[in-house]
């Protein structure tokens, strides 16, 4: 079995088809399925059924797929750390963002990365559902992630950066923005988040503990959807201060009582030096409440456990 065994059977799981993995990998299709034989045959097992939509993973074959993430990112890193210079790193950083964090903090840590390590290729995405961040953390996948804290012992190291105070977003005209905060009494409908989504589980949360249930006018997968939305007068809609975009400011309050979230760096144990500078230039971002900003301290670390 080979690294290259691995990432042609993670392409096809991924794709569904070993003629779209083929055209991900830019190689022929033909050398696809032999490495996927061969790498059944040296098994013994069969990784992929045939159904009427493409193949799908058996479940030996979703057993083996998780263990081959894990070594193909291994070996991803491997590579990295051994071709980083002192003035150079070659290689590739996952960096994952539960969704509605650091919406203006990530861009310019990102861009001062990039300055540093011109030749280092970042992948961001943004996970709404915080289990299946975890999911990820644990497959090997992701090399830092920014998540409302703190980390799971062992797997990541948690570094608090500061805390997201959550604001209300309404439409022009309403009778709430006459207030400097807002009771979440005098706030329907709600624009939500998709059911499985933190941003969800933090309002359905506080309203409850506030004796309230919400009355839902949409669900949406995306804060900016959400904020545009409610601006346009669907409905208000609950999300971190940091995920309003320029411009919304003035639609903005926050609630009484104020509801926050700490902001974590999850940094994996013997991260390298991307990982190391990444986390360097996101302590140096301002991190937000309504009205006021504040830089953590460098101190303000956390190794409680993350997600």
């Amino acid at each position: 079995m080979s690294l290259r065994q691995f990432e042609y059977a993670l392409a096809v799981a991924e794709e569904g088809s070993v003629t779209a993995a083929a055209e991900v990998l830019r190689v022929a299709q033909p050398s696809v399925s032999q490495q996927i034989r061969g790498l059944e045959r040296d098994l013994g097992v069969e990784l992929f059924s045939r159904t009427p939509t493409g193949l799908v993973p058996t479940v030996a074959g979703r057993a083996f797929l998780r263990e081959a993430e894990v070594a193909v990112n291994a070996a991803r890193r491997a590579r990295a750390t051994a071709r980083a210079g002192a003035d150079e790193l070659v290689g590739e950083l996952v960096v994952a963002v539960q969704m509605g964090l650091g919406a203006r903090q990530l861009p310019g840590a990102l861009s001062a990365l990039r300055r540093r390590f011109p030749r280092l290729e970042i992948t961001v995405f943004e996970e709404p559902n915080p289990t299946e961040l975890e999911r990820l953390a644990r497959g090997g996948v992701i090399d830092l992630a920014l998540m409302a804290g703190p980390c799971e012992e062992g797997l990541y190291d948690g570094h608090h950066l500061g805390d997201e105070e959550f604001v209300v977003v309404l439409p022009a005209g309403h009778p709430a923005l006459a207030a400097d905060r807002v009771g979440l009494r005098e706030l329907e409908p709600w624009v939500r988040f998709d059911t499985s989504s933190a941003l969800d589980g933090v309002l359905v949360e506080v309203l409850r503990d506030n004796g309230l249930a919400p009355t839902t006018v949409a669900r949406v997968s995306q804060t900016a959807t959400a904020v545009r939305w409610a601006v346009h007068g669907l409905g208000v809609t609950f999300v971190p201060a940091s995920a309003v975009p320029p411009g919304h400011e003035h639609l903005v309050r926050p609630v009484s009582p104020a509801v926050s979230q700490p902001v974590v760096a999850a940094v994996r144990p013997g991260a390298g030096p991307a990982e190391t500078a990444l986390l360097e230039f996101l302590r140096q971002e301002t991190w937000y409440r309504f009205g006021q900003s504040w830089v953590a301290p460098p101190s303000a670390t956390s190794s409680a456990p993350v997600v």
